[in-house]
């Protein structure tokens, strides 16, 4: 099994350079065209910025055959996001077929919640979307991609993105923030609901040693301070604000899962869970398994082609 969730924090961030680099993502020995004759790389562009912090993504152009579509990669493993994860691997197939690529890193756990790190991804679409002129791209044609938690937070883009405030004095935030189609892997779709009916995976169960993403909080005006989430009942509603399934409706991306029938850190079920909800809304929507593979498998890019074709289908030309 390659949980690059892994169980503790050494594990956890190098389980994510094991997602983005040793199941196939960093190298591509296939490559028939040079990287640097593939694309121009910008590397961190901020896109944010919160309690001193700068959010940044990377923008990845192709050089040829630009088609005018932009895609988020989401850089998320266990909720956690840093630039050095960010590599060539997971981005070639789809400037090889013109798409501009906007890899972004979010507030990370332990010092971010799920929450907030939402709304770190709420704030980069928007950001995208009011530069698209800029990079070249149709506002109104974007996508999303992730796997694990960042298929978690892909998905809840697709379901829950939110219009923009026409009132804010920042114009990005004037912008919506939903996007046009979802591709991930082996997302977490329902933490009340995790493996069976009833099983709650918030810091508890299987994501027991995950608990810093669900230590919600609320902020204080009065007093300046963060107050912990104790009330079961409030810890279960925001739990169930952050996850997916329950947010599906007939207007909601198109989406793709790929997920592996032996996972044992999130399982097979939840992405059967949100399939089922997309097609009780009549939402397209399409799941492979992958027999006999866990969290992550080898040459897990040869899989992105999928993505790529998904995307092809479902995000208009301009």
């Amino acid at each position: 099994m390659r949980n690059w969730l892994g169980l503790t924090w050494g594990w956890l961030v190098g389980g994510l350079v094991l997602w983005v680099a040793a199941e196939g993502f960093a190298q591509d020995s296939g490559a028939a065209v040079p990287d640097d004759e593939l694309f121009e790389r910008q590397s961190d562009v901020i896109y944010s910025r919160k309690y001193g912090t700068a959010l940044t993504l990377d923008v990845f152009t192709p050089k040829h055959k630009r088609n005018g579509r932009g895609l988020i990669f989401v850089v998320s493993g266990g909720w956690t996001s840093f630039h050095e994860a960010i590599n060539p691997g997971p981005v070639r197939e789809f400037v090889r077929r013109g798409y501009t690529v906007f890899p972004v890193v979010h507030g990370s756990q332990p010092k971010f919640t799920i929450p907030e790190i939402l709304d770190d991804l709420q704030r980069s679409v928007r950001y995208v979307r009011h530069h698209a002129a800029k990079y070249g791209i149709d506002p109104q044609q974007i996508g999303i991609y992730g796997g694990s938690a960042g298929g978690h937070l892909s998905l809840m883009q697709g379901t829950a993105g939110q219009p923009g405030n026409p009132e804010a004095a920042d114009p990005v935030d004037r912008h919506s923030s939903r996007v046009q189609a979802v591709a991930c892997f082996y997302p977490p779709t329902d933490f009340l609901n995790y493996g069976k009916p009833g099983e709650s995976a918030l810091g508890e169960g299987v994501l027991v040693n995950f608990k810093a993403p669900f230590q919600f909080r609320d902020h204080d005006p009065q007093r300046n301070i963060w107050i912990p989430v104790t009330d079961e009942r409030r810890i279960r509603e925001i739990g169930r604000q952050i996850s997916p399934v329950y947010h599906v409706t007939p207007d909601d991306a198109p989406a793709l899962l790929i997920h592996g029938d032996a996972d044992q850190l999130v399982p097979l079920q939840q992405s059967e869970r949100i399939v089922a909800a997309y097609r009780d809304q009549k939402v397209p929507v399409e799941l492979i398994v992958k027999p006999g593979q866990a969290h992550g498998w080898p040459r897990l890019n040869d899989d992105l082609v999928h993505f790529a074709d998904w995307f092809d289908r479902h995000l208009r030309e301009p």
